[in-house]
């Protein structure tokens, strides 16, 4: 038998479904997942505060394949897990199409004035005009980062009219690589972050990309806070070095009270609710992981397993 300490919210999808040589301990909070962790084999501890399940992690000594339902494993010990030789697989691709959605919500949102419209409403005041009136058809938008969310991104913004280049660590054909694009910031009305969070993306939009940018231009970041340097965009809010970001993720969360991005009306904070999962999410995440199952049982590769060099 191998001991799989599993999540009691995936419980009643995934219980049927295990094999017989599965003994699951479910967990549900930080003091059932540390009791079980000890003896984990396989283990899928997420949880949105991670000092219980960095915790589980460590004292699970036996741990062969850990599973993640988070796109992001940059908070997971990553060389440790190397050094232990621990399969890991994460959630890539799960939420693309709700990110993706969420992205498109926030960029038509900003580019039609919506979040003025919801204010006047709530205040009972008629508008006669928006206060923007951006189309997304027949802008131009570069997407960094065109993994899955990426990718899903792209098709949207394209469906709309919208000309995407993408930019991949591989280049390729019709995209830009990871030292082309600097120099290419200026022909953009949108720039989207959907980058891993890695110490190769750290600060990749710092203040030599914000004053490149164009005006009229608008950040989009549903990949992680650090990659952005936040003082300097912040600045660049402040001074209309550019029009507006939508800022998923920030540095800290929560952001605090009285903190300057609050104060910025060009500042669309969303408060990491892109990839909140859906009940269809945890469907496809129960899927994948009984998939998993089979394939670790025959020794075979597994899907969205994480290459720990790399960080994606």
């Amino acid at each position: 038998m191998t001991t799989a300490l599993l999540p009691q919210f995936a419980r009643a999808a995934l219980e049927p479904r295990l094999p017989d040589w599965i003994a699951a301990e479910w967990w549900h909070d930080g003091p059932s997942m540390l009791a079980a962790a000890p003896r984990a084999e396989i283990a899928w501890v997420d949880m949105f505060d991670k000092t219980a399940p960095l915790a589980a992690i460590g004292s699970a000594s036996p741990l062969r394949w850990l599973n993640s339902g988070f796109a992001g494993v940059d908070w997971l010990p990553l060389a440790d897990l190397a050094a232990r030789d621990v399969v890991l697989t994460n959630g890539g691709g799960l939420t693309a199409n709700q990110v993706a959605e969420f992205a498109l919500l926030t960029m038509l949102s900003v580019a039609r004035g919506y979040r003025q419209i919801v204010r006047a409403q709530d205040q009972g005041h008629w508008l006669t005009a928006p206060s923007a009136v951006r189309e997304l058809g027949g802008s131009r938008a570069l997407v960094i980062g065109y993994g899955a969310i990426g990718q899903a991104i792209g098709g949207l913004l394209k469906a709309f009219g919208v000309d995407v280049i993408p930019v991949r660590r591989s280049g390729g054909e019709g995209a830009l690589g990871p030292g082309e694009w600097q120099a290419r910031l200026g022909g953009f009305d949108w720039v989207v972050l959907a980058l891993p969070g890695t110490p190769d993306t750290a600060q990749v939009i710092g203040r030599a990309e914000l004053a490149a940018m164009r005006r009229e231009a608008v950040l989009v970041n549903v990949a992680r806070a650090g990659c952005v340097d936040q003082p300097a965009l912040v600045e660049a809010l402040r001074t209309h070095t550019i029009a507006a970001a939508i800022l998923d993720l920030t540095d800290p969360e929560p952001l605090p009270p009285g903190h300057p991005l609050w104060t910025l009306d060009n500042a669309h904070i969303t408060m990491h609710l892109a990839g909140i999962p859906t009940p269809a999410t945890h469907a496809r995440a129960v899927e994948r992981f009984v998939a998993n199952l089979a394939r670790f049982r025959a020794g075979e590769p597994l899907e969205a397993a994480v290459d720990l060099a790399l960080g994606y």
